[in-house]
């Protein structure tokens, strides 16, 4: 290892020529063989440096230091802290990923599960569905009296009429008694609207 002083140093350009008593001529140093210090050098600096030499035969300073500047951290500590947090994020990303597909098989699961009793529910209601007879066919008419809906209903709106004095037709009326709210033209409730509107005799 030699020592010298920093005899001459082009900030601009970043380098420069140590001077030391056991070399014959000058050395060459550039700012790279002192990017690790803490500050750039200047003239008058003791430097701690190792003679290359170079392809063309031309020698410069290698394995430099500045005689009282803090070193930084060397750049090889960075490197080996980078496996250790890449291992890290592969470790999340593996278990975000085993998350995420237990997650997505517990709802493919929970689907399945419940179209499962849809299914069986629907079978269960169907075989418990009892049959209906001839003799149910004869009483049904009595139970549920017939309702009659007019075959042609296109042009009939619900707008709000509520009165057998309202309707233009029988037709009309038994459209508005089971098509719309709130009407009264049904007292009995038989199915059988206006049955006391003379104008609509003729139609029954």
């Amino acid at each position: 290892m030699n020592k010298g002083l920093l005899k001459t140093w082009k900030t601009d350009k970043g380098f420069g020529f140590i001077k030391s008593d056991s070399l014959e001529h000058d050395t060459f140093i550039h700012i790279s063989a002192l990017k690790h210090m803490s500050r750039k050098p200047k003239v008058g600096d003791t430097i701690y440096f190792e003679v290359a030499t170079q392809p063309d035969g031309k020698t410069k300073a290698i394995n430099c230091r500045i005689e009282g500047v803090a070193e930084l951290k060397a750049p090889y500590q960075k490197h080996k802290q980078q496996p250790h947090r890449i291992a890290k994020s592969n470790f999340t990303s593996s278990f975000l990923g085993k998350v995420a597909s237990i997650s997505i098989i517990a709802v493919l699961g929970f689907v399945a599960v419940s179209k499962y009793n849809h299914y069986k529910s629907n079978e269960q209601f169907n075989s418990h569905t009892s049959v209906i007879t001839n003799d149910d066919l004869a009483t049904f008419d009595e139970q549920y009296p017939k309702i009659v809906i007019p075959k042609n209903t296109q042009n009939f709106t619900c707008d709000g009429r509520q009165y057998c004095t309202e309707m233009r037709s029988r037709e009309e009326a038994v459209f508005f008694i089971n098509n719309c709210p709130n009407t009264k033209m049904d007292g009995d409730r038989d199915g059988d609207p206006c049955e006391r509107d003379t104008r609509f005799q003729d139609e029954w």
